[in-house]
């Protein structure tokens, strides 16, 4: 007889999923409350919240809940029903794909309903068995999945490591020739936990020496970077090599969807290939519209990017100064990393929560490595000078704390009943 398929489940929940009887509610699966902004509630309480990723402040703007109702009331949330190929394709859904294109300086670009998926399903579009993938070893998950699918090689390179990236084209140049195929580099315009941009620049240069085409998941760059908010690309003036470009509208847009853009021949193929939207119903007409209001507002009002770097400067040149590590952040993501374990962690940010008010998303292991503690902030346009200080203070405390083992025989007893 066979194993049982949920024996693995009942005897490990995983890394992750062992900490649910102790986490669940409260360090993961949280429930903010609130309007979203600077400052939220959480168990009653009211915090500063660093954990949402409304870059812009564009999720409670007035004149985007205007749109975002007006629309509502128009076409309400089912239209238009059926996949784009078949019958869910309207006028508006081009206008904002040429907008982006335009945005972003492309010949064309293409709806995503959603970035994870649509990220997934672009990749196993682009590449068939015969053509290698090149990867960053620090990629978004939604990378992660896409490579997955693809029945041909792939090489991880070291994050940011351009001799790595060096060695694994060389690699991959020289099993392209052998199975007649193509070589696909994916990097991300902005590493979503570190804050560093991928090294476009550099990767761009390596065009002279190695045939392969870019392929840049902008989540994170894109409304955030470059003098017109473009992204990564723009910021470090190599915007026109990237192949392809994506990015999402989760982020500073502070909505649902997502958008490759390239050559007009490149997403020509995308649309009539790509399952994750051939089979999939359209991109609803209200989250169109409130798109492209978005989309003018990024345009015509860089005043919401200058007060949004306003408050990056302030918190990452505060916690510099305060001799808090924040790594080599370039971007407005803004980790801070500590050594502790997994009990310390959760004591930590209870303390940060229930005594200073202080709301951040935490990160361990298996995400980074163990022993270390990253407390990943996400500053935006709506937080103030106010929010930034009262943050800074905070954490000094907890840092005393977690130094002298305070957060060690807290957590003493959690750890020994979870057998750490």
């Amino acid at each position: 007889m066979s194993k049982d398929l949920f024996e693995k489940i009942y005897k490990n929940k995983g890394p992750l999923g062992k900490w649910a009887e102790v986490a669940e509610g409260y360090f993961v699966f949280p429930k903010l409350e609130g309007p979203i902004s600077n400052r939220m509630k959480f168990q009653g309480k009211e915090v500063i919240t660093w954990s949402i990723n409304d870059y812009l402040g564009l999720a409670n703007h007035p004149e985007v809940r205007k749109a975002d109702a007006e629309a509502g009331v128009k076409y309400g949330s089912a239209y238009p029903m059926g996949a784009r190929m078949m019958s869910g394709h309207t006028d508006l859904h081009e206008q904002l794909q040429n907008e982006l294109a335009e945005f972003v300086s492309k010949e064309a670009a293409y709806l995503l309903n959603f970035g994870y998926q649509g990220m997934v399903s672009t990749i196993d579009a682009l590449v068939s068995k015969d053509d290698i993938i090149v990867y960053d070893v620090d990629a978004h998950a939604c990378i992660i999945d896409g490579v997955r699918l693809h029945l041909g090689k792939r090489f991880t390179y070291k994050h940011n490591d351009l001799e790595s990236i060096e060695k694994n084209l060389q690699r991959a140049t020289k099993m392209a020739k052998t199975s007649g195929g193509g070589i696909l580099l994916i990097s991300e315009g902005v590493f979503g936990m570190r804050g560093e941009q991928g090294r476009l620049k550099e990767i761009v240069a390596l065009k002279k020496k190695y045939n392969f085409r870019l392929f840049v998941d902008d989540a994170h760059g894109f409304g955030t970077l470059g003098k017109t908010g473009a992204g990564a690309g723009e910021e470090q003036g190599v915007q026109d090599e990237i192949d392809i470009y994506f990015a999402t509208f989760a982020k500073s847009m502070a909505s649902t969807g997502a958008f490759i853009a390239a050559d007009e021949e490149i997403i020509a193929y995308l649309k009539y290939n790509l399952r994750s939207q051939m089979f999939a119903k359209s991109l609803q007409m209200q989250l169109v519209e409130g798109a492209l209001k978005r989309l003018d507002m990024l345009r015509t009002m860089p005043e919401l990017k200058n007060k949004l770097w306003e408050n990056v400067n302030a918190l990452q040149g505060g916690l510099k100064e305060r001799g808090f590590d924040i790594g080599t952040t370039q971007s407005c993501v803004t980790p801070v990393y500590l050594k502790g374990s997994i009990p310390e962690a959760m004591a930590l940010v209870k303390d940060l929560r229930e005594n200073h008010g202080i709301f951040c998303s935490i990160v361990v292991y298996p995400v980074i490595p163990k022993g270390l503690i990253l407390l990943r902030m996400i500053p935006t346009a709506s937080h103030n000078l106010k929010d930034v200080e009262e943050t800074l203070e905070a954490f000094e405390s907890i840092r005393e704390r977690l130094e002298n083992g305070t957060y060690k025989r807290l957590s003493a007893a959690v750890a020994a009943a979870m057998g750490e």
